[in-house]
């Protein structure tokens, strides 16, 4: 099964889970800013995790189905409609030939997705398929591509909606950096309410805040090390950046922390504006928590659940056979 792209926005790209083991290389992982965002895809409609799906950072676009599609739609909720029919987000839908799927703008949070049955099966590079745009691997999605997929997939499916779409808490752990940070530094930005700036992208996102920005000791004489998607530098003027997947893979600026793997959805679907703020854990206290996080992922499927339609929504409802047989009230 194909869906046709009419119109999409300027920052779509099929993402997975990204690919490992080249950071020695300069390439970092990629993949999706919402991994949680895949497994909830691929539980709607019965794909293995690892498939890639559509990354739609702000705005979706218009597909339409060149052959019966089963897709579904996680992330942060966008308005979506099939044939002008508004459809459930965090759910599994079934297209028929012809159909046309429209996306629009983010209601909360920052990046949606758009799974198809099987997987977005756009070419493997380095035992990925996901767009790396800084490194030049793959490319954004433009208006006349085609998404192929395999077309195996469940649909009338849902998922009651997650709330990590608003900022938060962020749990962080100490970085190589951290004790260039003295005690009133840290405390003062552990205390800190920040707000995520406009300069954000799939390399990262700063946070805005107001008084005085974060320094470092010595922070002009450190040497470029590698660096991870999580890691908080703090650029020159001492406003924080939270790294994201497509970072850059070694850095001079001084890292104040690391944010979790498991909070990092989280902190990618903070919108523009919201607020968050952080806490210091230990790496026992991380570890646990990650193993915790990675145990909610296994049973996403587990909570899946019927998608009951709204008879309102339903614009041929009198071509249904609602009733299949006849009793009798007094027999």
């Amino acid at each position: 099964m194909t869906l046709i792209v009419h119109r999409i926005g300027p920052a779509c790209t099929v993402q997975d889970q990204g690919r490992t083991g080249y950071l020695d290389q300069g390439l970092s992982r990629s993949g999706a800013t919402d991994v949680m965002a895949l497994y909830e895809g691929a539980a709607l409609l019965g794909n293995a995790p690892k498939c890639a799906a559509l990354e739609m950072a702000g705005m979706g676009g218009e597909f339409e189905a060149t052959a019966p599609t089963a897709i579904a739609l996680t992330g942060a909720p966008m308005q979506a409609s099939i044939d002008g029919s508004p459809v459930l987000w965090n759910a599994s839908h079934q297209m028929e030939v012809g159909q046309r799927l429209v996306i629009g703008s983010v209601q909360q949070g920052s990046y949606g997705y758009l799974h198809l049955g099987g997987g977005v099966e756009t070419e493997m590079t380095l035992g990925s398929r996901a767009a790396h745009l800084t490194a030049r691997i793959g490319r954004a999605v433009r208006a006349g591509d085609r998404l192929p997929a395999p077309g195996a997939g469940t649909t009338g499916l849902k998922l009651r909606a997650d709330d990590r779409f608003s900022g938060g808490l962020l749990r962080i752990v100490a970085s190589f950096q951290t004790a260039l940070f003295d005690e009133g530094t840290l405390a003062r930005f552990t205390r800190t309410t920040f707000h995520r700036g406009a300069r954000a992208n799939r390399m990262g996102m700063q946070l805005d805040s107001e008084g005085d920005g974060f320094a470092a000791k010595g922070q002009l004489d450190i040497l470029s090390e590698v660096i991870t998607p999580g890691d908080i530098q703090m650029t020159g003027t001492g406003a924080p950046f939270i790294l994201l997947p497509e970072c850059q893979t070694t850095g001079g600026y001084p890292r104040i922390a690391t944010v979790l793997a498991c909070d990092l959805p989280r902190a990618a679907q903070t919108p523009a504006g919201g607020e968050v703020w952080f806490e210091f854990v230990s790496m026992e206290q991380a570890v646990t928590l990650q193993a915790a996080f990675e145990a909610e992922l296994a049973r996403i499927p587990g909570r899946v659940e019927p998608l009951v339609r709204d008879p309102h929504d339903i614009p041929d409802l009198l071509s249904y056979q609602l009733i299949s047989g006849m009793i009798s009230a007094t027999e």
